[in-house]
């Protein structure tokens, strides 16, 4: 795609809105661009009174233009004006011209109840940011009461930031398979697997590393979470190892919450699951992904929707009390009437957090080599998967508590979860909103130090550290020191300790 910028624009943002319309699009400034390729103008002009935006798009025959003048106004400051006014230009000129609407406006991020918690914090209602999302942000009604159920949801941790507080994340980039939809820095082939032995032992050296910063900083830990890759790819001596250095370093009676996330149903036994209640995890997550067998050995999970409702029953009977199950809406394959039996099958299970992901085509998976047409801005029925997951979850008593959007996914919709009252995925919460600091262990895993509320009017102040993107990096030249350098040198300079 052509796109041509002026005026004081952020120009990322004109993209993220255009690879609504138009997914899997790359932009050039160059006339190398395909001669079908789609080509957007855009100037801004900034004026005493307000704002001025032109915006011409083409497409092969097809073209629309517009100009708009937008006053400057009390109830919204001025870079948000100016947001709303390349989002409203843009969004006209290109539902002109493609005829779509999309269902979340111009709303972009990651995090699209940003903006209604933003709203409610400066004291509006709950009907006044809906109506605001609607009319200044073009979200579609359900999708704007959808943002402030999640705000509202979230709003209670928000507002009880501790400054010592943080979580720790453990990565375990494995997996027994590639399923075709995943980007994730996880290993599979036998070669890659066989380092697991030796990745243990550098991962053990980072935990105790990383604990005894945590505790040296005065900091208390609320969540752990071990992540992939699928962690329960590890046998049970190499499970039992693990939960036993995390066991050393925290009475994990003291955590909020201790998720241990199993995702592949083949990866499961009734002695895993033992040892993982014996050492103290109080969540894990199960994940079907769908109950379509087909579906399954097409996107290239190798297991059957029985092989999971067996691994969800040993779950349930070693007592961990609360079990995730992630679906995903809009897989290669999948339509609405498979989908909506596997969700049916799921919530009859009365699993106490459902993840509900819409298919996002990622560029290192291998959806996008295998399927044609992987790319979809309308989405097809995915639309009405999203819709009948989100009325059918909140008929049957749960509610929505954390929401996230990626990329490129089809439809242009979101990843929501649900929760059964009291039965909120916390660590989500704290990850997501960016509550407070995140300590991650382990190969592509990145650690967040936030400073949720400075001092002096600043913004919440938030530093990443990545550690090696892959096992073999992690083994040969690990960052585990600067790493507690970096944590350190945060904390002092914040004065935070």
């Amino acid at each position: 795609m052509k796109l041509e910028v002026i005026g004081n624009i952020n120009k990322y943002y004109v993209q993220t809105l255009c690879m609504i319309f138009f997914p899997g699009e790359k932009f050039s400034e160059k006339e190398e661009a395909r001669d079908d390729s789609p080509e957007l103008s855009l100037m801004l002009s900034e004026r005493e009174d307000g704002l001025c935006v032109f915006a011409e798009l083409s497409i092969g025959d097809r073209s629309a233009s517009c100009e708009k003048i937008y006053p400057l106004r009390d109830d919204v400051t001025y870079d948000r004006l100016k947001k709303i006014a390349v989002g409203d230009a843009v969004l006209s000129i290109c539902r002109e011209v493609v005829n779509y609407r999309p269902s979340w406006g111009m709303l972009v991020g990651v995090r699209p109840s940003k903006v209604a918690t933003e709203m409610l914090s400066e004291g509006m209602s709950k009907t006044k940011v809906k109506k605001t999302l609607v009319s200044d942000y073009f979200v579609i009604p359900k999708k704007a009461a959808l943002a402030v159920d999640v705000a509202l949801a979230e709003a209670e941790f928000v507002q009880a930031v501790d400054p010592l507080a943080c979580s720790v994340y453990i990565s375990i980039p494995f997996c027994p398979t590639r399923c075709a939809y995943c980007s994730f820095v996880s290993y599979t082939s036998k070669r890659l697997l066989d380092t697991i032995p030796d990745y243990l032992l550098m991962l053990e050296d980072e935990i105790n590393m990383t604990f005894d910063e945590i505790r040296r900083l005065g900091l208390h830990v609320k969540t752990v979470y071990i992540g992939g890759g699928t962690p329960t790819t590890l046998d049970e001596v190499q499970l039992k190892h693990l939960l036993s250095v995390i066991d050393k370093n925290i009475d994990v009676s003291t955590l909020e919450e201790y998720t241990l996330e199993a995702g592949r149903p083949d990866t499961i036994t009734e002695e895993k699951m033992r040892i993982a209640r014996e050492f103290g995890v109080n969540r894990i997550s199960v994940n079907p992904q769908t109950l379509n067998d087909d579906v399954l050995r097409l996107i290239g999970r190798a297991h059957t929707a029985d092989d999971f409702l067996r691994a969800y029953e040993m779950a349930r009977k070693s007592g961990i009390p609360i079990i995730n199950t992630d679906v995903i809406a809009g897989l290669p394959g999948d339509k609405f009437a498979s989908f909506s039996d596997s969700f049916d099958k799921i919530i009859k299970l009365r699993p106490e957090n459902i993840t509900v992901h819409t298919f996002s085509v990622k560029k290192a998976s291998d959806a996008l080599k295998s399927f044609s047409h992987v790319y979809s801005a309308r989405g097809g029925d995915v639309g009405k998967c999203v819709d009948y997951s989100q009325i059918t979850a909140m008929h049957e008593g749960y509610a929505p508590y954390y929401m996230y959007r990626q990329k490129n996914t089809v439809g242009n919709f979101e990843n929501v979860g649900f929760a059964i009252d009291g039965k909120k995925g916390l660590y989500n919460i704290y990850m997501m909103e960016e509550i407070h600091s995140i300590f991650a262990c382990g190969a592509g895993a990145v650690s967040k130090f936030v400073d949720f509320a400075p001092v002096n009017g600043e913004k919440r102040v938030i530093e990443r550290f990545f550690n090696q993107k892959y096992p073999y990096e992690y083994l040969s030249d690990n960052k585990n020191e600067q790493k507690i350098e970096a944590a350190r040198e945060f904390y002092v300079r914040r004065g935070l300790v």
